[in-house]
């Protein structure tokens, strides 16, 4: 008797149940299947981050056991459409939300978190038998401007003709920088492959080639790759102020004072609503490990002092 009385008081509480998911409108495969350390979840990174936030996951998933965080690096206008899709909770990019983007998420009751955890720099980059190492603010607004199309015209006593601009990708955040610094148009001699890497072995093969990639590429002088890529390139001094005869190359602590003057901000941008996975990763590249590997891959940490580091060969 008290085992059916038992097996009756738990159909009506199985019942109860039932109708309270029903009325909410859920099912338990709703509910969060990750913390802020464990789970799995996709997000989005600007392919010009893959050196560095390469790095950052492996760490993460290292310490953290169960957690699967899978990246897709692809061109910044894909990542914040997959963020603005629902493809992605958390996207790492070079700029924040705009106006109509932030509509677009409080009109779904969301608010995304944006946090800043790095400064880059966009490195210009020419072939090791291009003799123009230096050139000014000036001259980069006119040959981005499509003012100055030739590396005669640069210099008369260059033995190159054509000037050739290669990014990464025509939709990259390196392609939408540049016509934001100098207010300009990409003129009719700029060309697009697909990757960073791409654009440094293009230049590599092609004496007229004006490169311009992230310089997460080239910074790390502990990475092979780096050292490799470094081997097969020259990286432009910039002269930005007047009596600076020698121009910066983009050193960390070149960036981190500004004197530097093609720099940019790297930003978290996380929609999730409640402490995910994506809040976990956030807060771990943040954290004192996450700026230490920012630190080491040449860019600027949010957060700790820098040092100076040479491209040497």
């Amino acid at each position: 008797m008290k085992n059916l009385k038992q097996s009756v008081n738990f159909s009506f509480c199985g019942v109860l149940f039932s109708l309270l998911i029903i009325g909410s409108g859920c099912t338990p495969s709703d509910s969060p299947s990750d913390t802020a350390t464990t789970g799995h979840i996709k997000i989005s990174v600007d392919e010009t981050f893959y050196p560095v936030i390469d790095t950052e996951l492996d760490v993460f998933h290292a310490l953290y056991k169960y957690a699967v965080i899978t990246p897709s690096y692809v061109p910044e206008v894909q990542a914040m459409k997959d963020l603005l899709d629902d493809s992605v909770r958390l996207a790492i990019v070079t700029r924040e939300l705009n106006d109509e983007e932030k509509k677009y998420f409080e009109s779904r009751k969301l608010f995304p978190k944006s946090l800043k955890v790095a400064t880059d720099a966009i490195a210009l980059i020419t072939h090791p038998e291009n003799d123009d190492t230096v050139v000014t603010m000036e001259q980069l607004s006119d040959i981005f401007s499509g003012k100055i199309n030739t590396w005669k015209t640069l210099n008369p006593t260059s033995k190159l003709d054509k000037l050739i601009i290669i990014f990464d990708n025509k939709n990259s955040s390196t392609a939408r920088y540049i016509q934001e610094k100098f207010n300009t148009e990409l003129p009719p001699n700029t060309y697009a492959v697909n990757t960073n890497p791409e654009v440094i072995d293009y230049v590599a093969q092609n004496k007229n080639a004006l490169g311009v990639i992230g310089v997460s590429w080239i910074s790390d002088t502990d990475d092979s790759v780096s050292l490799d890529f470094l081997e097969k390139i020259n990286v432009l001094r910039i002269i930005s102020k007047p009596g600076d005869m020698r121009g910066k190359q983009p050193y960390q602590a070149y960036i981190a004072q500004g004197s530097y003057p093609l720099t940019r901000s790297v930003y978290i941008i996380n929609r999730e609503a409640r402490t995910g996975l994506g809040t976990g990763f956030a807060t771990f590249v943040a954290s004192d490990k996450g700026q230490r590997i920012i630190l080491k891959a040449g860019l600027v940490p949010a957060t700790m002092p820098v040092r100076v580091v040479g491209f040497n060969k």
